[in-house]
C-alpha cells in the first residue's frame, strides 16, 4: 500500500451491517468476483458495477455491525477498494477488513466534510484531506500496518514463515 493515495468517494450512512454489505445467501459463492458482484446491492445497486479501484467508502457511525462474516470485507476489497473511513467500525468487521489488507480510519469529523464523489486523499499515519481540509489520524500499530502492506493476514504469514526459513538455513 502507498504511504499516500487519493480515491473517489463513495458515502455511506451510519450502521451498514455486513448483511446489507453482502446478504448471507450470497456468502456462500466460493468465486470471489461473483460474490462481489452482490456487495452493497440492497443499498447501493449500482456500486458492484460501477466502483473502481482506488475509490474509497466513507461511512457513519457502527460500520459493518451484525454478524463477523468474513466475506463482507471480502466483498468490498475485491473491487480494489481498499480504504474505508468512518465514524466508527464494528470490532470484528475492523479485525476481519484488516486481515484482507484493508486500510480503517476511525474519524469522527471527516465523514461530515465530505460528499459522493468528493476526491478524498490519504497520508497513511499523518493526515486525510478533503475539500481543502486536512484531518490528522491516528497512526496504524506496526503489526497491524504490516498486514495491511502485505495484502492481508495470509499472505503476511507467508511471508514471515518464508523469512524464518531463509533465517534458520
Amino acid at each position: 500500500m502507498e504511504q499516500k493515495f487519493s480515491g473517489k468517494v463513495w458515502k455511506l450512512p451510519d450502521d451498514v451491517d455486513t448483511d446489507t454489505i453482502i446478504a448471507g445467501r450470497h456468502g456462500v459463492i466460493v468465486d470471489k468476483k461473483e460474490m462481489g458482484s452482490h456487495c452493497l446491492e440492497t443499498l447501493r445497486p449500482e456500486f458492484a458495477s460501477t466502483v473502481k479501484p482506488g475509490d474509497i467508502l466513507v461511512a457513519g457511525k457502527n460500520f459493518g455491525c451484525g454478524s463477523s462474516r468474513e466475506m463482507a470485507p471480502e466483498s468490498i476489497a475485491v473491487h480494489g477498494v481498499y480504504c474505508i473511513v468512518a465514524k466508527s467500525f464494528a470490532r470484528i468487521f475492523f479485525r476481519n477488513a484488516i486481515n484482507n489488507g484493508m486500510l480503517l480510519i476511525e474519524s469522527e469529523e471527516i465523514p461530515a466534510h465530505c460528499e459522493e464523489g468528493d476526491i478524498l486523499t490519504v497520508e497513511v499515519n499523518k493526515q486525510v484531506t478533503v475539500n481543502g481540509k486536512s484531518f490528522p489520524i491516528p497512526k496504524v500499530p506496526q503489526n497491524l500496518f504490516a498486514i495491511i502492506q502485505d495484502g492481508g493476514l495470509v499472505n503476511n504469514t507467508i511471508k514471515r514463515m518464508q523469512q524464518a526459513e531463509k533465517e534458520a538455513m
